[in-house]
């Protein structure tokens, strides 16, 4: 058996958009009650890696946040939330479904998930709290990860990346 051949960063930089991608509007990713800065640039380099969007809300430290832990070298699409509930309350008025990460009776495994056939937005709660109670009523649907181990919940960019990647598609 051959070792694996890796792939160069010129042949890599080939096959990749030579620009960001413009507001697709399909799959959005809204962390709206975001606690740490960190896992904000993370969850925004998997969204231009799947084409998706972020969509958070303007607190006054998310700005920030964002320009810190964006490492990409090209804009990426960031939509301004404002107040979370009514933002996702006109989304899902707009005929936009609406997953929510968050573990609910109803929940669909990830596995479960199907790709977004239509604009879908993905809504992750606070790391602690999760997803307030006015918020899980607009849901369309809930999904889980399934856990085996100890800890009770994964940070928001784990939990998001493998939801936004699961709903591109590309899973």
């Amino acid at each position: 058996m051959s070792a694996p051949r890796l792939t160069p960063p010129r042949e890599l930089r080939r096959q990749r958009r030579r620009r960001s991608h413009p507001c697709w509007d399909h799959l959005v990713v809204a962390p709206l009650w975001p606690m740490h800065g960190a896992n904000l640039g993370t969850l925004l380099r998997t969204a231009d890696a799947v084409g998706a969007c972020l969509a958070v809300p303007k607190l006054p430290w998310v700005p920030e946040a964002l320009a810190r832990g964006n490492t990409l070298r090209r804009p990426t699409c960031v939509h301004w939330t404002g107040d979370q509930l009514t933002w996702l309350a006109r989304q899902r008025d707009t005929g936009t479904q609406v997953v929510g990460v968050e573990l609910t009776d109803e929940s669909v495994r990830l596995a479960d998930l199907p790709a977004a056939r239509r604009r879908t937005v993905v809504v992750l709660g606070h790391e602690q709290t999760g997803i307030p109670p006015g918020g899980l009523d607009l849901l369309d649907v809930a999904v889980e990860i399934p856990m085996v181990g100890t800890g009770s919940s994964l940070n928001v960019a784990v939990a998001g990346s493998l939801v936004l990647y699961r709903l591109s598609g590309l899973l």
